[in-house]
């Protein structure tokens, strides 16, 4: 059992720079194989571990679910920055400086997706099932996670309030992370369908975009874009799903004069709050009071 760490988007390098190589071997002979497969590595003094099977097996379900569990509980802290004043990117930083916890995955959002980490996740807890363990911890982040997207819906209908029908999204970003085009457990997947139930009209763009977006039902009547000015025509709000650069770059003042209501919700917290102010844009992010 040779589990794979590689991040889509950054696989080469990954590969060619572990932060470790786990082996789960059963015999010398398999040992020393894997030793000279990867020896090469050893120029960059890349830890490789030998392990039993199981344990091999475990090391991957088990890193994909903390980091899934790091996620969820920024989220989490997110929800009671809004209520209680405080702001959840110093909350992150400040926990992130302590070498035992690490800023990595500290990043609040409407929730995880991706190949690994929902599919893992409900692996590890499918593992206690099977072998009669009680478990709580794994299955609340499956939980969490699949109630972040249904608490982005109503954060949306508050904007959008009282009349929700016919209102215009431009939503940006459809992909789970950027720099791919991998669609799968998107939060967007969800929120996008239930979004349309209201009879909310949704014109999206991503930079990622080809014609097998067509082909996802749970894009049904999505109107695509090739420009994200023309995405942002005349719409009641501007979403940001995914943290594109591509719009992180975007002018402000465009963007205020194209859309038919100042409003942003940034739900990657890729903007500024001061910056928003500044150009009379209503900005509402994750974490914070506007």
């Amino acid at each position: 059992s040779n589990p794979e760490f590689l991040r889509e988007g950054s696989a080469i390098e990954d590969f060619m720079r572990p932060d470790r190589v786990v082996c789960g071997v059963t015999d010398k002979k398999a040992e020393e194989t894997l030793k000279e497969l990867y020896r090469p590595l050893n120029l960059r003094e890349a830890p490789v571990l030998f392990t039993d099977l199981e344990s091999a097996e475990i090391i991957k379900y088990a890193s994909n679910a903390f980091l899934a569990l790091k996620i969820s509980f920024i989220n989490e802290i997110a929800n009671l920055c809004e209520k209680t004043g405080g702001n959840v990117q110093m909350v992150a930083k400040g926990m992130g400086l302590d070498n035992r916890i690490g800023p990595k995955f500290l990043h609040p959002g409407p929730g995880f997706g991706g190949s690994c980490f929902p599919k893992d996740t409900r692996a590890l807890y499918a593992s206690f099932k099977k072998n009669k363990i009680k478990n709580t911890l794994v299955k609340s982040v499956i939980n969490f996670n699949e109630d972040r997207k249904i608490s982005i819906v109503n954060k949306i209908k508050n904007l959008l309030k009282p009349n929700i029908k016919n209102k215009v999204i431009a939503f940006l970003g459809v992909t789970f992370k950027p720099n791919t085009d991998d669609l799968r457990e998107s939060p967007s997947l969800e929120i996008i369908p239930r979004l349309r139930k209201l009879g909310v009209k949704i014109h999206a763009h991503d930079p990622a975009f080809n014609s097998e977006f067509f082909k996802i039902k749970e894009f049904d009547k999505v109107k695509w874009y090739g420009n994200v000015l023309d995405a942002i025509k005349n719409a009641d709000l501007l979403v940001i799903h995914t943290e594109w650069n591509e719009y992180r770059g975007l002018d402000l003042l465009k963007v205020k004069k194209e859309l038919k209501n100042p409003i942003i919700l940034d739900l990657r917290n890729i903007f500024n709050l001061d910056d928003m102010k500044k150009f009379n844009i209503k900005y509402y992010g994750i974490g914070f009071k506007s």
